[in-house]
């Protein structure tokens, strides 16, 4: 699973390092032409299923349980909230110092927009865009009504939490098509891919039931995730079907095994698959921090005058291998410190992380 969401994340970075690369190849004078052999912003799709699932495994304990909405909030709160509002708070003054780094984002903020942004409220831009100060949060504007809404049947067994949240996300979606105008928040909200929540929490439950698949069938599974992700159009005009679905078969193969076998217990294997997971438990971080890097660099290439030496794609490459140290460090070094402090202040009694590691693009 861990290595599934550091695929996800590298996705949205290849994804945000192509139009990196475009700018660069544009000031250099040189050529750049796209690669689009996988969907880049599909990312964000298996994010989600992901989370579904996380959610909804992970809450086991917390099922039918006196006080499970309000440790699941807390958790939910700590996980996600400090180091999205750090980032923010980051954007926000870079943004004041340099007002050209805000020129194509919608313009200056004003306070509505900045505290819709701290409170992952969906609110149009002077442009019209629903999108919050730091563009990247409006997967988390998603997540937060998730939750919202996975919290208020953690009342229920796990089954009947499953089948109201799967029905809740379904009126959700039903009431932004039939109403002729509906407000901004519920415009966003009611968009298809809160149904990718849906199939996470289906694959959660098939788990939890105890459905497992062999070997053959989840490779089966994978592969045909990997062809539909590369055989889906680069702007599909329906993302659940075109990309939502084949995230769910990718995430099924990834969850519905049996535990690790012993052969990838040491060796090549497991630090392979060692690797994946630490890069996969710094993903939110690889997620919210990437376009710092990728820009950085990019402005590193051009004034040293390595970027017309080294051409658009070597320099796509540099810039993202440097997010993932970024990343990592940021993860070991502020994520988690911040996550354990916040997570001890709301819920002193309870330390252990109930929801660990939940998938968030966030």
């Amino acid at each position: 699973m861990q290595g599934l969401r550091a695929l996800a994340a590298l996705m949205v970075v290849v994804h945000h390092a192509q139009n990196e690369a475009a700018i660069l190849a544009g000031r250099t004078g040189t050529d750049f032409v796209r690669r689009d052999g996988l969907p880049w912003p599909a990312g964000v799709d298996i994010f989600f299923v992901i989370s579904g699932f996380i959610i909804v495994h992970a809450a086991g304990p917390l099922y039918g349980q006196s006080g499970a909405r309000s440790r699941f909030v807390a958790h939910r709160i700590a996980r996600l909230v400090p180091l999205y509002w750090l980032v923010t708070g980051l954007y926000l003054a870079l943004g004041l110092a340099v007002p050209a780094l805000l020129s194509g984002e919608g313009g200056a903020p004003d306070l509505a927009r900045t505290l819709a942004s701290f409170l992952f409220w969906p609110m149009a831009r002077p442009d019209g865009a629903v999108l919050p100060l730091y563009g990247l949060g409006w997967t988390l504007n998603y997540e937060m009504a998730f939750y919202a809404l996975f919290a208020l049947g953690l009342g229920f067994p796990r089954r009947a939490a499953v089948a109201w949240l799967v029905g809740a996300l379904a009126l959700v979606v039903l009431a932004g098509r039939l109403m002729p105008t509906p407000p901004v928040p519920l415009a966003f909200w009611s968009d298809p891919i809160v149904l990718e929540f849906a199939l996470g929490a289906g694959l959660a439950l098939l788990r939890a039931e105890g459905f497992r698949l062999h070997a053959p069938a989840r490779v089966a599974l994978a592969a045909a995730g990997l062809f539909g992700l590369a055989a889906a159009p680069a702007e599909p005009a329906f993302r659940l079907f075109a990309w939502g679905l084949p995230a769910a078969l990718l995430v099924a193969a990834a969850v519905l095994g049996r535990d690790r076998p012993e052969a990838v217990r040491g060796g090549w294997a497991a630090r392979s698959l060692g690797a994946a997971e630490r890069l996969g438990d710094a993903s939110y971080a690889l997620y919210l921090l990437h376009p710092f890097v990728l820009r950085a660099v990019r402005e590193g290439l051009l004034r040293t005058g390595l970027a017309p030496v080294l051409g658009p794609w070597p320099s796509l490459v540099i810039m993202v291998a440097l997010t993932l140290p970024a990343a990592l460090l940021a993860h070991r070094l502020v994520e988690r410190p911040l996550t354990r402090l916040v997570r001890r202040r709301l819920d002193p009694s309870h330390p252990a992380e109930a929801t660990r590691n939940a998938a968030t693009p966030g």
